[in-house]
């Protein structure tokens, strides 16, 4: 990377209005593997999410939350969501906070356009882990972001975090780095297409 090269800019978007969540303490393990690979990065965690206000595509007014919300995926070069899996889909505040990017329906680069979206589900079981990460791809498609190739899917009945915040099992480890180096290298490929000659 040459010394003007700019970061990547990957944001976090997850949790659960939990504090410590298993589904926050994931995204923020991806987020440090990006971090790793010389990324910035930015964490819209559970509290954040708790505060933006249910969707209401008919009230013109937003909130300094929603703002933040669409200026942070604006901004991104990439995406990772991270959520809870209930009753065999994602939860009601991640999918508020995607329901809330129509604020960028209008901009020169819709929703996730151009952008790869990494998936993250922890579930107390693996159906539920299957059907929510199905559903979650299923979202960024329709807000025209690429999912990576991996998507993890954490099974918090099973699994755990040590004192360092990073996952006791390695293959959780591994799966949690896998989702943040995807999108890491898919973004510099992004920004490296970007720079060339038109």
């Amino acid at each position: 990377m040459s010394s003007t090269a700019r970061r990547p800019r990957i944001v976090g978007i997850g949790g659960t209005i939990r504090p410590g969540s298993s589904t926050e303490r994931a995204l923020a393990v991806a987020l440090k593997a990006a971090e790793a690979g010389g990324a910035e990065t930015q964490l819209l965690g559970g509290d954040f999410l708790a505060r933006l206000p249910i969707f209401n595509p008919s009230v013109a007014e937003t909130s300094a939350e929603q703002k933040a919300l669409a200026e942070a995926v604006r901004t991104a070069d990439g995406i990772i969501v991270a959520s809870p899996g209930y009753h065999g889909s994602i939860s009601g505040i991640v999918k508020n906070a995607l329901d809330t990017l129509e604020a960028l329906n209008k901009d020169a680069r819709p929703y996730f356009t151009d952008r790869a979206v990494g998936c993250i589900i922890t579930a107390d079981g693996w159906q539920a882990a299957g059907t929510a990460l199905t559903t979650l791809r299923s979202v960024i498609h329709a807000l025209r972001g690429w999912p990576t190739p991996y998507g993890a899917a954490f099974n918090a009945s099973a699994s755990s975090f040590g004192p360092d915040g990073q996952p006791v099992d390695p293959k959780d480890a591994w799966q949690l780095a896998t989702v943040g180096e995807q999108v890491l290298e898919f973004a510099r490929m992004r920004l490296a297409a970007a720079a060339l000659p038109q």
